[in-house]
């Protein structure tokens, strides 16, 4: 699941070559530039502790929202490892992206890996981290932990780097 450097240090340098070659940011453009949405198909599990580390991590004037294109419940195992690092999602519930405001968004952030990512409109800087749904993990219930602590931990590292950029 590695990589962070190249995935973010690519979003940086194309960031400033828009820039200057678009002479600058209006306000609208600067708000949606610090919007970011993390998607994915169910808005369960990923998507969700990724939505609770950004608004942890997240500078001031970043907004984050998380959202699926078949939302389901919010997984319980998801609430539990985030708990375990201090943050707290047992509020969030599932949305769809169809209750976004697509006008808004100015990154957004693909969590699917084997499934088919959602369709999102072309005006947004698109990155893809696919990442396996722990969700999908079968076994006991010490290793679906295991699956969704792993996913936690990728999350959290690449967040963080995200967050020095937006």
């Amino acid at each position: 699941m590695g990589g962070l450097g190249g995935l973010l240090g690519g979003l940086k340098i194309v960031r400033k070559q828009a820039l200057s070659a678009r002479g600058g940011e209006t306000p609208a453009q600067r708000r949606r530039r610090r919007s970011v949405l993390f998607l994915c198909v169910a808005n369960s599990a990923r998507s969700q502790m990724a939505e609770g580390f950004a608004r942890h991590l997240a500078p001031r004037g970043v907004r984050v929202t998380s959202a699926g294109s078949r939302p389901g419940g919010l997984n319980p195992l998801a609430v539990e490892v985030m708990a375990e690092v201090g943050i707290d999602i047992s509020a969030h519930a599932a949305k769809s992206m169809d209750t976004i405001s697509l006008d808004e968004i100015g990154v957004v952030i693909f969590l699917c890996a084997d499934e088919i990512c959602p369709v999102f409109p072309a005006r947004v800087e698109r990155i893809h981290w696919p990442l396996p749904d722990p969700a999908a993990e079968k076994g006991s219930r010490d290793k679906r932990l295991r699956a969704f602590r792993r996913v936690r931990t990728e999350l959290h590292q690449r967040i963080g780097a995200l967050m020095e950029l937006v």
